[in-house]
This record gives structure tokens, C-alpha cells and sequence, in this order.
């Protein structure tokens, strides 16, 4: 949908970009995953500072992109993305709706204040299949960086585990 008039507020820029997709986990919103810091508006123009969810993580062009591309199709011309460093994101920034909606797309949530720093995640994950804790490291990393893969004892399935950060 295509806005010819719109309206320059952040609680209508942020609503505009609910429709942005973490092109790594498609089931997110940016909005879900936490990453955006903040939108700025100086008159017409739109600066959207969004955050790496991990140095180097090579989503944040195809990010910058879509978002520069979803404001222009509703009507906002003058766009800039700036990917910000500090604060660091954390695990902690994904949305309560956004764990959700990890869980039912079988991707255990990292849970909420959870040590960080250690390699490996010491206590229980649950299972996003079965909600069992009886839980086993595969590997520390999943289908992408930011994930470990695990496998549940008790349904048997391997599921990814977003890692805290």
C-alpha cells in the first residue's frame, strides 16, 4: 500500500516498520528482534538507527535496505539508516511477542537477563517442540551465528536455540 501523504510522527514511522522482516528469521519483525534504536524526525526527513544483533552480522545491509525500500513505499522520500553500536543490542531487546512467535516457529527464545558471555548455555533450554527441559548441546552453532543447535531427549527433534547476547 502506497501513502501519498504521510504522516511524520515515530509512532507512525515504528508502525511502518512492523512491516520490516528479519531476513534471517522471517516469522520476526526488526520490530520484534529489537534492533531498531531509534527513528529521528527533522522535518520530512526519516533517520532510523537500528542496532547489529552481533558484530559483523551480514543481515544488516539487506536491514538498511528494506527499510529504506518499506518507508519509500508508504510515501516517505527522504530516508537515511544508520546501523548504531552502542549500546550494544541485547537478547534482552527482543519482544515478548517476538520470543512468541520464536517458540511456535520452533526456535527456543534466549531467556530474558540469562548469563551472557559464556560459550556454552549452562542451564536448561527448553524444548520449543515438546516444552520438555531435558535438552542436549549439538553444537554451538545453528543454521546461523547467533544460534546453537540442541536436540530434545525426551521428542527426540533437534531445534535451534537463539543465543543470549
Amino acid at each position: 500500500m502506497t501513502s501519498t501523504n504521510p504522516i511524520y510522527s515515530k509512532s507512525e514511522v515504528y508502525k511502518v516498520l512492523e512491516q520490516v522482516r528479519d531476513p534471517e528469521i522471517p516469522v520476526l519483525s526488526i520490530s520484534d528482534m529489537g534492533i531498531i534504536r531509534d527513528v529521528l524526525i527533522d522535518e520530512k526527513k526519516i533517520n532510523v538507527e537500528i542496532m547489529p544483533t552481533y558484530s559483523g552480522c551480514p543481515a544488516m545491509d539487506t536491514i538498511a535496505a528494506d527499510i529504506e525500500n518499506t518507508l519509500h513505499v508508504n510515501g516517505y522520500a527522504d530516508v537515511h539508516v544508520e546501523t548504531v553500536l552502542t549500546p550494544a543490542w541485547s537478547s534482552d531487546f527482543i519482544s515478548d511477542e517476538g520470543r512468541l512467535k520464536l517458540r511456535e516457529f520452533g526456535i527456543a527464545p534466549p531467556q530474558k537477563n540469562a548469563k551472557r558471555g559464556s560459550l556454552f548455555h549452562k542451564e536448561a533450554v527448553t524444548c520449543p517442540q515438546c516444552g520438555s527441559g531435558h535438552t542436549e548441546l549439538v553444537s554451538q552453532f545453528g543454521s546461523t551465528a547467533c544460534k546453537a543447535l540442541y536436540k530434545c531427549e525426551d521428542c527426540l527433534e533437534p531445534f535451534d536455540y537463539f543465543k543470549c547476547v
